[in-house]
């Protein structure tokens, strides 16, 4: 293979991988810092123990998504480098925010809330993993507004052979940056919120400290229940600025290939790119793509047939990345909603069936989200920068294919011990359970300042 093709695997597989972390960490921050400050406010233990156990699996994620995250960045600079130097002064700017204002906030934080245990007081050591939280959270919010620029790049003019910034409000303001993050971030909490009630499951099916993890799977599921809502009101605007700034990627999404008004959704449907037409077409739901696509029945859809074969993106892969993933989430939808009304009721841990799905589901979100970029990037292509700048144009001159296969090979080693590692860990600490075993730690009537 050339140096495109094994830089564009090499990226992808290190994505892909660091991105198995980081939607976790996104919504387990959230319900960790949540779950402190109920046993702040309350005095309660098991919201104490809830914070210590959670919190645990939280930072051994946390952990794996900081060390693979920072291959990122060296890839830039070597296999990307004509891109990095054709776009950096844009790129950069929000990657270098994340690292000196989010990322330091978080590291610093993390600190605070791993060994200030008893050293600070229990209000003090509640705001640190809020902060944590919240640092997490802008941090994926740069790097996603750099990502929303790739996508639609605002805000710069070509000058001297480079794509120089002169509105940074603009880049900023992106629509696209700005849905594309609370997209990407609610997706992290149905992530942590499967995680959380299939890990509850796990436990009840056993009869293990029944209170304890009733009241885990209820706090996850409302929490899913939140990201339910964003992931689909976020996905709806999210489609509608794909259809107006990435029409390529749109029809792609759809396999549509003719242009026309009043576009509908077949829901049994079979791309065939090599006629350039879909070779099965079943159960139409009358005008509803268009209606997606810019929320009149009627609008104007353009096919795959209005752009040079070329332009386009690989149909196959973004359709069905697509399709699957919008099955993924309707299903994760409907199991939220069963999952905050059974968790009202008395007796979860009776549910034998439902707690097995919900276990069998904890993979699940993981899944959609990681479909969810491939349709994002591989229904970009041709383009690095859309519109801007081509693929085949950013990966760096200087590189070889045996270089970039021997640290292909060395990052598949490296990463597949890592993921063996974090496995291990989760598992082993979540099949433990809580910790009964509370001395050392704050307690409401011991700590000042409380």
């Amino acid at each position: 293979m050339d140096v495109l093709t094994l830089s564009r695997l090499q990226f992808a597989a290190t994505t892909m991988f660091h991105f198995i972390f980081v939607p976790l960490t996104l919504g387990l921050s959230i319900l960790t810092a949540y779950m402190e400050t109920r046993y702040v406010r309350t005095g309660d233990e098991t919201y104490l123990k809830m914070t210590k156990f959670w919190g645990k699996l939280f930072l051994i994620n946390f952990a794996l998504g900081v060390v693979t995250g920072i291959t990122q960045e060296f890839q830039f600079g070597m296999n990307w480098a004509e891109y990095s130097r054709y776009v950096g002064d844009i790129f950069g700017a929000p990657l270098a925010i994340e690292a000196t204002v989010a990322f330091f906030l978080e590291s610093v934080f993390i600190g605070v809330w791993i060994f200030g245990w008893n050293k600070v007081s229990k209000v003090t050591h509640a705001i640190s993993i809020w902060l944590v939280a919240i640092a997490t959270n802008l941090s994926a919010l740069w790097i996603l507004l750099a990502n929303g620029w790739m996508q639609n790049p605002v805000g710069y003019v070509l000058r001297n052979g480079r794509a120089e910034m002169v509105d940074f409000m603009a880049v900023v303001t992106n629509p696209y940056g700005i849905i594309k993050f609370v997209h990407t971030v609610s997706s992290g909490y149905m992530v942590a919120a499967f995680f959380v009630m299939g890990i509850s499951a796990w436990h009840l099916l056993r009869k293990n400290q029944v209170d304890f993890f009733v009241r885990s799977f209820r706090m996850g599921a409302l929490f899913g229940l939140l990201g339910v809502v964003l992931v689909l009101l976020s996905g709806d605007f999210h489609a509608v600025e794909i259809a107006k700034t990435q029409p390529t990627k749109f029809a792609a999404m759809e396999s549509v290939w003719e242009t026309k008004r009043g576009v509908g959704m077949n829901l049994l449907i079979l791309p065939d790119p090599k006629n350039e037409c879909n070779a099965v077409e079943k159960i139409c739901i009358p005008n509803l793509v268009s209606l997606l696509a810019f929320h009149d029945p009627n609008s104007e859809i353009k096919g795959l047939k209005d752009f040079p074969k070329e332009m386009r993106p690989p149909v196959q892969a973004t359709f069905w990345s697509f399709r699957i993933m919008v099955g993924l989430g309707s299903f994760t939808a409907l199991a939220v909603l069963a999952a905050v009304i059974l968790s009202m009721m008395k007796s979860l841990e009776k549910r034998t069936l439902f707690l097995q799905i919900m276990l069998l589901s904890l993979p699940l979100p993981y899944l959609a989200a990681q479909l969810g970029w491939i349709v994002a990037e591989m229904g970009r292509q041709p383009w690095i920068v859309y519109g801007v700048l081509k693929t085949s144009e950013g990966v760096s001159k200087a590189v070889t294919s045996p270089q970039v296969i021997g640290s292909l090979v060395g990052f598949t080693l490296i990463y597949s011990l890592l993921g063996a590692i974090d496995i291990y860990l989760l598992a082993k600490y979540a099949r433990k359970g809580p910790d009964d075993d509370l001395s050392g730690i704050i307690k409401p009537t011991t700590v000042k300042g409380a």
